[in-house]
């Protein structure tokens, strides 16, 4: 059993937004911003829906966090993401300045973390690895189904 308000619930909340998704035929990744214990933001992939290369979950949920608080900072919010950002969205995550960033699976092709260091504000934790083995498998699974002949 999960316990409420742990890194891990709030990855399954980041989940249920990347499911949105993968129903809506998107690459499934989902984001939640949390503030004292609260959602505040969500997002997930909508870039083919879009038809927009910044429309990542990151940058929804950034926006839509930052529309809650009518402050365009995230000071003291988590960010939590299934997929390790890639540069675009670290680089959005700098200048919005959350406390951290928690992401469930690593990209090791496109992820911030194995491209370059720095992209995020000095001052934000990052930690990954949380459900990654959930995170993964939905993204494996989506490209395994696109795949087929």
């Amino acid at each position: 059993m999960i316990e409420p308000f742990s890194d891990e619930w709030f990855m399954k909340e980041a989940l249920k937004e990347a499911m949105k998704a993968y129903d809506l035929d998107e690459v499934p990744v989902g984001c939640v911003v949390v503030s004292r214990q609260r959602i505040i933001g969500r997002g997930h992939n909508l870039t083919e829906r879009l038809h927009d290369v910044t429309a990542h979950a990151e940058m929804q949920a950034i926006t839509s966090a930052s529309n809650f608080l009518g402050f365009k900072y995230l000071e003291g919010c988590s960010v939590y993401v299934t997929l390790e950002p890639c540069p675009m969205c670290a680089g959005a995550l700098r200048w919005a300045r959350p406390e951290a960033i928690i992401y469930g699976a690593s990209d090791l092709k496109y992820g911030f973390e194995s491209l370059s260091e720095g992209k995020v504000h000095p001052k934000t934790k990052v930690r990954g690895g949380i459900l990654n083995d959930e995170c993964g498998e939905l993204l494996s699974r989506f490209f395994a189904e696109r795949r087929k002949p």
